[in-house]
């Protein structure tokens, strides 16, 4: 099959060339199918036996994604399990791609505060560069910029899931899905990848943070969100949940703003000479809690010089 269109993802190191070695089939790749890798480093592959055409590797401190490409856009790479009969998996015009890091929410909480991608909670930087690959599959190999297959969370995407295709619905498919998308397979990664948000950062759309400044402690709440619920902090379609994390957050803080309006109305009380004689006794004798007022007086003056 002629493989049109060019074949290199532009920036991508050829470093971990695995081409050359394997071969592949030509296709012309209509399907990008999203894997994690469950480490912090680009795999070794068992050699390039098992590579995929394209990974990702985050770069945290310039924020961006590094890119390493092993086979052609449109030659069949071996990232996926293909058994006999059945299906072609490898070889069925699909362009696969490795995110360097994990789904699974056991290992997110192993790794901690070691520097690594956990996909339901990806930054915004990364759904950026996720998009304009994705971006440049469309342009320049017609990959449709869409989505087809509902996304579940790991564990629960692993196996025999409800989101599996059926070799029918595989032999048909275009657009963008996952491993655990695809038959004769039992890997559930990505999990919730926000597939939405990415796709629409490569339709031109924002990412999520684009539009929406996060403080420290409303990232944090985010964090917390989707923890106990299980729940993406940007995307809910594809999922059991109406609605994703930051709307939670943001009728939190729609009503913290109530609140706040509320306490503002408050009209200030006229004392009277005898209560502010009574307060003043009440102070003195307190030391503990004179003192904490003049911190308080200390840190108003000096915060005050400062603006």
């Amino acid at each position: 099959m002629t493989r049109s269109g060019p074949q290199r993802y532009p920036g991508a190191s050829t470093a971990y060339w695995y081409q050359k070695k394997y071969g592949g089939d030509a296709m012309e790749s209509n399907v990008i199918v999203w894997h994690t890798t469950e480490g912090r480093t680009v795999p070794s592959y068992a050699g390039g036996a098992e590579a995929p055409n394209f990974t990702a590797l985050p770069d945290f401190d310039r924020r961006r994604l590094v890119w390493y490409q092993h086979f052609d856009f449109d030659t069949s790479s071996r990232a996926l399990v293909n058994r006999g009969g059945g299906v072609e998996t490898n070889t069925l015009n699909a362009c696969q791609v490795e995110i360097v890091g994990t789904c699974d929410p056991v290992t997110h909480r192993r790794w901690g505060s070691a520097p690594h991608l956990y996909t339901p909670e990806l930054p915004s930087w990364v759904i950026r560069d996720l998009a304009a690959f994705a971006r440049w599959a469309h342009d320049q190999h017609g990959v449709p910029l869409s989505c087809g297959v509902q996304w579940r969370a790991y564990p629960s995407s692993y196996g025999a899931s409800s989101v599996r295709m059926s070799y029918a619905a595989w032999n048909a498919y275009r657009g963008h899905c996952g491993h655990q998308h695809v038959p004769e397979n039992d890997h559930g990664d990505p999990g919730l990848l926000p597939m939405a948000a990415i796709l629409n950062a490569a339709k031109g759309g924002p990412t999520p943070e684009d539009d929406v400044s996060l403080t420290p402690q409303q990232a944090q709440q985010l964090a917390e969100i989707h923890r106990e619920r299980a729940i993406a902090p940007w995307t809910y379609k594809g999922t059991d949940e109406p609605r994703d994390a930051y709307a939670y957050l943001r009728d939190t803080s729609a009503a913290v703003k109530a609140v706040d309006a509320k306490v503002a109305a408050l009209k200030p009380i006229d004392l009277t000479d005898a209560q502010i004689s009574a307060l003043a006794e009440k102070v003195a004798a307190a030391p503990g809690l004179a003192d904490s007022i003049a911190e308080k007086v200390a840190q108003a003056i000096a915060d005050r010089l400062a603006e």
